[in-house]
């Protein structure tokens, strides 16, 4: 009974290899297929010996910077509801971190001061021109704060949209083991296995980015970069250092003396079921010397693609303070 049973076992496991390295080819061809159509919208530009992406259009003396929350991997097409009701009224300038969207990969260590720094140098080297507003998403809060804690002389407001404080993601839960699964499912063809299912996409969207706002072209965006960027190091890296980026920008102190404007899903009304967040979102207005706190009715973690016209509204204030 033993010995029949390991064979089992060993059977098992062989055909669990087999499908993975199968797995692992269809990958591979699907993403150098991928490729082939998965150009820049925007321009890339040297940062620190990688390349960078920026996506800039409208006009006017203010520029809103787009920082997009952990794992969004193509920001352009995310923040794309937004884009029509700012464009006449301001500059838009969303950038990809290294390992999101458009942007190479890196070898340097995603700490904050070292991703702050890549945006400025990014900014600086495409010509852009203070002041900045920066709309910062989810995680994209502490770069936010940091860069306006480093470079206070070019940011005349921030907005942040389900952004987390430094105070909370110090102590929020390890999310390690995350980025790993993404990698799985992607480097094995998982994933890509998984989107031909009927109904597998429309979920993705409901369950994460509102991709119902989005056109079908950008929706496509969406779904190449998922398959080719998910989980990889860079992301990986992001959300290992992300404790130790929010005990960074504590040291750099608060509160910061521009208008901060926070943006709260209500979650379909279940927000007071996570009291942790629903806290954190209450206390995140203290830092900034004009801080405020909006509840927005109908909306999920992705706020800016459920509720993009309120969004909008709050961004020109900004502009226009």
């Amino acid at each position: 009974m033993w010995r029949r049973v390991c064979k089992i076992v060993v059977y098992l496991l062989a055909i669990l290899v087999g499908l993975a390295g199968i797995g692992t080819v269809y990958q591979w061809y699907g993403s150098v297929q991928d490729k082939k159509s998965y150009k820049p919208v925007g321009k890339l530009y040297e940062v620190a010996g990688s390349k960078m992406h920026l996506y800039t259009e409208g006009e006017g003396d203010t520029t809103i910077v787009f920082a997009s929350g952990w794992g969004t991997v193509n920001p352009y097409a995310d923040f794309s509801p937004l884009y029509e009701g700012l464009k006449s009224h301001a500059k838009i300038a969303v950038y990809d971190r290294f390992g999101y969207g458009y942007s190479d990969m890196t070898d340097r260590k995603r700490d904050i001061d070292t991703i702050t720094n890549e945006i400025h140098e990014l900014l600086l080297v495409s010509g852009q021109k203070p002041p900045y507003v920066f709309a910062a998403h989810s995680l994209g809060a502490l770069e936010a704060i940091r860069y306006a804690q480093r470079f206070p002389e070019e940011v005349k407001g921030i907005l942040l949209t389900e952004g987390g404080s430094p105070e909370y993601y110090k102590t929020s839960p390890e999310l390690t083991f995350i980025p790993w699964i993404h990698s799985g499912l992607r480097t094995t063809g998982l994933l890509r296995a998984l989107y031909h299912f009927n109904g597998f996409q429309e979920w993705v969207a409901n369950q994460s980015n509102g991709d119902k706002l989005l056109t079908e072209e950008r929706k496509e965006l969406n779904r190449k970069a998922t398959l080719l960027k998910v989980g990889n190091r860079n992301m990986r890296d992001e959300i290992r250092q992300s404790r130790e980026n929010a005990e960074t920008v504590l040291a750099g102190g608060k509160p910061l003396n521009i208008p901060l404007t926070v943006l709260t899903a209500d979650y379909f009304g279940k927000l007071a079921e996570d009291r942790a967040w629903k806290d954190n979102e209450a206390a995140l207005p203290s830092w900034s010397v004009s801080g405020k706190q909006i509840i927005v009715q109908d909306s999920s973690h992705y706020l800016h693609s459920y509720q993009p016209e309120l969004v909008v509204d709050e961004l020109l204030r900004l502009v226009d303070q």
